[in-house]
């Protein structure tokens, strides 16, 4: 006769499952920062986001340049579309969400305060979209990017694996797509132009409309944080 399991025995096999579901929660929180270290040294075979515009149909075109390879424009263009305190904060511009925050207090609607440490998190490990959940993971996670990585391997990871049109990813890929040349032959007007499209690389083209009015406030920028750049030279 086969007896019920007693009390003890439905408790300890609770407790099984809840230290093995620890440990998986564990496992893939720590995930992120393994690959962080890992990251350092080898380049990432890819993003979330590149699987899932393959998985759409798109294709995720992208060809890795090392960031000593490129001139020195190509990076400020994206310290200036993007992040133009990035040698100064570690992870977190909380300056920049200060302003966000007062700026949607004051009904001005919300804007984003994402640094590139913050957007390149997002990119190796997360989805796209919006949710708490996510903005929570991404805050979990941006700190062991700065710590492993640094400040030169952030920029030049994010140089090869961030969206830049559709089915693109990089600047290597862009420069070749949009000038029908390599990153490192980009002019520091051309440079601005790709880096004017990152906060809607799928909806806007380098150098026409809303882009393409950036271009001179960048230029200017890159002009203005170049002595503030020290981080990534």
């Amino acid at each position: 006769m086969i007896r019920p399991p007693t009390s003890r025995q439905k408790r300890s096999r609770a407790s099984r499952y809840s230290r093995r579901l620890l440990l998986t929660v564990v496992a893939l929180l720590l995930l992120p920062v393994v690959l962080s270290a890992l990251y350092r040294i080898v380049p990432p075979p890819g993003t979330p986001l590149m699987a899932i515009r393959a998985l759409e149909g798109e294709g995720a075109t992208r060809r890795w340049v090392a960031l000593d390879d490129l001139p020195d424009h190509v990076p400020l263009a994206v310290l200036a579309a993007e992040d133009n305190r990035f040698c100064g904060h570690a992870g977190f511009d909380w300056e920049a969400i200060g302003d966000a925050i007062d700026e949607a207090r004051a009904g001005r609607g919300l804007r984003g305060a994402s640094t590139i440490s913050m957007q390149l998190t997002r990119n190796l490990f997360l989805w796209p979209g919006g949710g708490w959940f996510r903005k929570g993971l991404e805050a979990l996670w941006t700190p062991a990017v700065e710590l492993f990585l640094g400040k030169r391997r952030i920029m030049e990871i994010y140089l090869n694996v961030t969206e830049t049109g559709i089915g693109t990813f990089g600047f290597e890929a862009a420069a070749q797509r949009y000038h029908g040349k390599g990153a490192a032959a980009l002019s520091a007007r051309e440079a601005a132009a790709i880096a004017a499209i990152l906060p809607n690389p799928r909806g806007w083209s380098p150098g026409q409309g809303h882009a393409g009015g950036r271009v001179p406030v960048l230029l200017r920028r890159m002009r203005d944080i170049a002595p503030l750049a020290a981080c990534i030279e």
